[in-house]
């Protein structure tokens, strides 16, 4: 009998209370589980604790609120005992664009000395193929009496079950998304699964665990190609004086085409970084890929070279830069092309006013807050008193916004809203 059959509410510890962890265990802890939620952040678990979240995703507030005066999920520091383990830290990469997996690394360093037997251990982190085995052969060489073989008191379940949703929408995707479960050892697909259907309605798609680590990075390089094509279009359409924004409205009329929309990069912690996974595992092979992430990555320049010319001919030139969140309506700044754009121009124009817009945040990152050329400013103040428009994100304030105030205003628009 597996773990979770031995309690009406299993026991779950989730390891990292970022995007992706604090919301999983709040959907846990409403649908019949315990949960213990683990962060290094002390500020961020006082902020759970006191039954509130410490960014901006829709609908997670009141989940949270409620399973805190619940005693469903409480926050700490210190990893406790649980009959079942999600591990759902970042996953960044290191110099060449190569992995880092320490902080997966950690996680299991963390878990080990707790682990009675019998415990599953899933692994949410988007990872290239083989983390799952590198987490297991973390745990069991810090843990050499524990093993993998099912069916003794000493075995350790593993599975990686990656994470699927948007930012935005991770609410309400965490229940309807299909979800994919893949297998390690033993009988731990079928564990993780049982876990999961507390609240996933989607379709379980079970494999192995090296094919769902490749699944997930699959999924985001196939949106990094196509995004990198509709750039790619947009940097031969500006040079052609086609307005790429039309052009691809009349290709996608066609009943076999669907191109995305270009933009000013690509940000998140995705599909801005996943794909360097894919390049990482199989270098020789994987050229488009490379490509479309070299071709993306250059986008934030091309905008640049456009802008720079014009603002250095104006004398203090004002810049209401609009957005800085690498997606619409979030706070999610990580990866983001609008914040790397906004740091360029503030070191290459220093005598200019950078008024920075961004609905969705109440202070500027560190690393722009500390330049003394951009200020986190209203979005009717910034637009007024500008004298070129740089729209880098397409939050709804910005689609809203009066169109009689860019008049006589010089205007990048990065995302097609005005175009």
């Amino acid at each position: 009998m597996n773990a979770i059959a031995l309690n009406n509410r299993p026991s779950v510890a989730v390891i990292g209370l970022g995007y992706i962890g604090l919301p999983t265990a709040a959907v846990l802890a409403s649908s019949g589980a315990d949960v213990v939620g683990v962060d290094i952040d002390q500020d961020a678990v006082d902020v759970i604790n006191a039954g509130q979240v410490p960014f901006v995703e829709p609908d997670m507030a009141t989940t949270v609120a409620g399973v805190v005066s619940q005693g469903f999920l409480k926050a700490t520091t210190e990893t406790p005992h649980a009959d079942n383990y999600i591990v759902a830290v970042p996953t960044p990469f290191a110099e060449g664009h190569k992995p880092d997996l320490s902080y997966i690394e950690t996680a299991g360093k963390q878990i080990a000395p707790l682990l009675e037997g019998n415990e599953l251990i899933i692994l949410e982190s988007t990872s290239p193929p083989g983390a799952t085995e590198y987490l297991a052969d973390t745990i069991l060489t810090a843990r050499p009496d524990l093993t993998l073989k099912p069916g003794s008191s000493q075995s350790i379940y593993f599975a990686h079950c990656p994470e699927r949703v948007l930012p935005g929408r991770i609410m309400i995707e965490l229940r309807t998304n299909d979800r994919i479960i893949g297998t390690l050892n033993g009988e731990a697909g079928e564990r993780a699964r049982e876990l999961y259907e507390l609240f996933c309605e989607g379709e379980f798609l079970m494999t192995d665990a090296r094919t769902a680590e490749m699944a997930k990075l699959t999924e985001n390089a196939y949106r990094d190609v196509n995004i990198a094509f509709a750039n790619e279009l947009s940097m031969i359409s500006d040079g052609l004086d086609i307005n790429v924004w039309e052009l691809i409205q009349l290709a996608n009329h066609h009943p076999r085409v669907n191109i995305l929309q270009p933009g000013p990069g690509v940000g998140g912690h995705c599909i801005a970084v996943d794909p360097w996974f894919i390049v990482a595992t199989a270098p020789e092979r994987s050229s488009l890929i490379r490509t479309a992430r070299e071709v993306n990555d250059a986008k934030p320049g091309f905008v640049l070279d456009k802008l720079l010319p014009q603002a250095k001919r104006i004398n203090d030139v004002q810049i209401a830069a609009l957005g800085l969140a690498f997606k619409p309506n979030i706070d999610d700044l990580r990866e983001s092309p609008a914040r790397q754009i906004v740091g360029d121009l503030a070191d290459q124009l220093p005598q200019a006013n950078i008024m920075t817009v961004e609905p969705n945040i109440d202070e500027l990152p560190a690393e722009l807050d500390t330049r003394e050329n951009v200020t986190l400013t209203e979005m009717n103040e910034a637009v007024r008193a500008a004298d070129i428009v740089l729209l880098l994100v397409d939050h709804n304030e910005f689609i809203r916004l009066d169109r009689t105030l860019l008049a006589q205003k010089i205007v990048h628009d990065t995302r097609g809203v005005w175009s």
